[in-house]
């Protein structure tokens, strides 16, 4: 079983989205037993939406309880050293045009370019991944090659 990386924060998230998925399930099925109440389930729209949204949720819960399985929580604020891995958050200046970025390098479940995080598997974080602070690393974006100098490594 192929382990993957998620911070503490990014665990607990999808632990929560389980929990509810599963609370959900006994609804769902009292909304099957309504929606066949009302009769011929051949053309109840009803028990067809509600059957869809159960083998919807009940999809999202394997993959869920797969991901959780296969997790290895990293704890990035328990980690240090002038170099890049998973878990750093890595300030970045963009050479062309002076604009300084920060992202924090997390799993692929926890990634939000709005919220700062990258996933391990990116380009940019693929291209970071073993540099240190005043290294330059060229990135292949959609809109060309961007090149961004390692400004800081933090561990939070």
């Amino acid at each position: 079983m192929e382990r993957v990386p998620i911070t503490p924060k990014g665990f607990q998230a999808l632990k929560d989205e389980l929990a509810r998925l599963k609370a959900e399930m006994p609804k769902i099925s009292q909304e099957i037993g309504v929606a066949r109440d009302h009769g011929d389930i051949k053309e109840n729209a009803e028990y067809h939406a509600a059957k869809e949204k159960q083998g919807l949720t009940a999809a999202r819960i394997a993959e869920l309880e797969d991901r959780i399985a296969r997790a290895q929580v990293i704890d990035p604020s328990e980690l240090s050293g002038d170099r890049v891995k998973f878990g750093a958050t890595v300030e970045l200046e963009e050479i062309e045009s002076g604009k300084v970025v920060v992202y924090q390098i997390v799993g692929a479940d926890e990634a939000d370019i709005k919220q700062g995080t990258i996933s391990v598997t990116s380009p940019v974080a693929r291209a970071l991944i073993g540099r240190e602070v005043g290294d330059e690393v060229k990135v292949k974006a959609p809109g060309g090659i961007r090149a961004y100098e390692i400004i800081d490594v933090r561990w939070e």
